[in-house]
């Protein structure tokens, strides 16, 4: 029998690359795509530590953002071998209603994510069902495209789908150094929004403008929704991109304007916050929890990529034998962009 190798959670902090049994020829409606590289992520981190909430059997493949090409198709695949692909993490039934409407990140009958609930991306070949193989366009490198199937599909989902987010509107964008916050910098922008971003060493607000970010904020040494609300003119941001938590909660409902709308995507610094309701309805503000992406974010990100609009922010790429280097720096928050692990 060939195998292959998979780079597999053991147990809570214990990774191996081990040798694993091929995947068998692609199913009717599936295909096997080589995988090319991968974007390391906060969930690739929760699920290194582990966490109780997850339903999962160890051990299991990780890599939950990732692409690659196809090597071949079953009967029905719409894709062929040679075609370039983003992968779809999220284990989606496709036939649900949400999923029929294009609403996959709402999927009634979802098996889990990909790398965190059930085996994922890192491992040199991997069987998919073909609709979540969304094609790359032609020219865009593979450490790029990488960053594109859950990092720039969330923040777009966040910011276009939930937040509404328009030319001309003030966003303040949180954890500026983080995948997600570059991304949102770097989208935000493309709107043609003003961003306010925030970070907690000058160096990595530096950066944050050198990407594009109009204003910074070092939230270790001022007050970052006073900042917002003086650079408003008083009046506060339309738009808040939230995914820290805690620490960050209740300045962020005191940043936004009349009208304001906060989505939110994570709590990197604990699930409980306070929340002033009087300020919510008197200040009739808006509040999205977003999860996830369409795959129709993902190809629309993916084109406003190969366009040249947007550029992924890349930390640093790393050999698959280093993904550990790559969670630690992740979890020592000593990263800016994203770290993208190339397969062998």
């Amino acid at each position: 029998m060939a195998t292959m190798q998979a780079l597999r959670l053991l147990a809570e902090r214990e990774l191996a690359l081990v040798e694993v049994p091929e995947p068998p020829p692609p199913a009717p409606d599936e295909v096997q795509v080589r995988v090319r590289a991968i974007a390391l992520n906060h969930i690739d981190l929760w699920g290194f530590r582990g966490m109780a909430f997850a339903k999962r059997t160890l051990p299991i493949t990780v890599g939950v953002e990732a692409v690659g090409e196809v090597v071949a198709a079953g009967d029905g695949a719409r894709l062929g071998p040679g075609a370039r692909v983003a992968l779809y993490g999220g284990r989606t039934c496709g036939i649900c209603p949400a999923c029929c409407q294009g609403r996959d990140n709402h999927c009634a009958e979802v098996a889990g994510i990909s790398g965190f609930h059930v085996d994922g991306f890192a491992q040199a070949l991997v069987n998919l069902p073909a609709r979540l193989c969304l094609p790359i366009p032609d020219g865009l490198a593979w450490t790029d495209a990488a960053c594109a199937p859950l990092t720039f599909a969330t923040v777009e989902h966040m910011l276009f789908d939930n937040a509404r987010l328009m030319a001309g509107e003030w966003v303040l964008v949180h954890a500026a150094g983080s995948g997600i916050g570059s991304a949102a910098i770097r989208l935000a922008k493309d709107q043609g929004a003003t961003v306010i971003a925030t970070a907690g060493d000058d160096a990595k607000l530096e950066k944050a403008r050198a990407i594009g970010a109009d204003h910074v904020v070092n939230y270790r040494t001022q007050r970052f929704e006073s900042v917002a609300r003086r650079l408003t003119g008083r009046r506060g941001v339309d738009v808040v991109f939230e995914h820290v938590g805690p620490d960050t909660w209740g300045g962020s409902l005191l940043a936004l304007a009349r009208g304001g709308r906060l989505v939110t995507c994570g709590s990197t610094s604990g699930i409980q916050a306070e929340t002033n309701l009087f300020l919510v309805f008197q200040q009739q503000l808006r509040i999205f929890g977003s999860f996830g992406a369409t795959r129709r974010n993902v190809r629309d990100v993916l084109a406003r990529m190969a366009s040249g609009r947007v550029a992924a922010v890349i930390d640093s790429v790393l050999p698959l034998d280093r993904w550990s280097e790559g969670l630690a720096r992740l979890e020592a928050r000593q990263v800016f962009g994203k770290i993208v692990v190339t397969m062998p």
